[in-house]
């Protein structure tokens, strides 16, 4: 599970995409704010992308499955605030800002492991 988090414009969606580029997706990968949930399968498994935006309320993700796509799936969740109380204990998160003091295509990135995740990633940092 990676929660993809920062303000709009800050690279959310395109960080999706080059992960999906990286797994062999040769397809489009369009954003999916409209659909709030697009699918890919790749060699590593399935991926699930979900853009969680839109959403008013937490309990709105089950109508998407959201518990099939922690249960069987990569998981890149843009907006995952919107999960409130929902929000695994087990992932990474990934924050994107802006560093406008490097250049205006320029993005700090901050990643922090929580849970289990924190294993798995522990020897990424020594």
């Amino acid at each position: 599970m990676i929660c993809l988090n920062g303000d709009l414009g800050s690279g959310k969606t395109t960080f999706a995409r080059g992960f999906l580029a990286a797994l062999g997706v040769g397809d489009e990968v369009p954003s999916p704010t409209f659909n709030l949930l697009l699918t890919y399968d790749t060699a590593r498994g399935p991926v699930w992308h979900f853009d969680l935006y839109r959403l008013t309320a937490p309990d709105e993700v089950y109508e998407l499955g959201i518990e099939d796509g922690f249960a069987v799936a990569i998981c890149l969740i843009e907006w995952p605030d919107r999960l409130g109380p929902l929000l695994p204990a087990d992932r990474l998160d990934l924050t994107l800002s802006f560093a406008a003091e490097v250049g205006a295509d320029a993005r700090h990135a901050t990643l922090c492991a929580h849970g289990t995740a924190i294993d798995r990633f522990a020897e990424l940092w020594p």
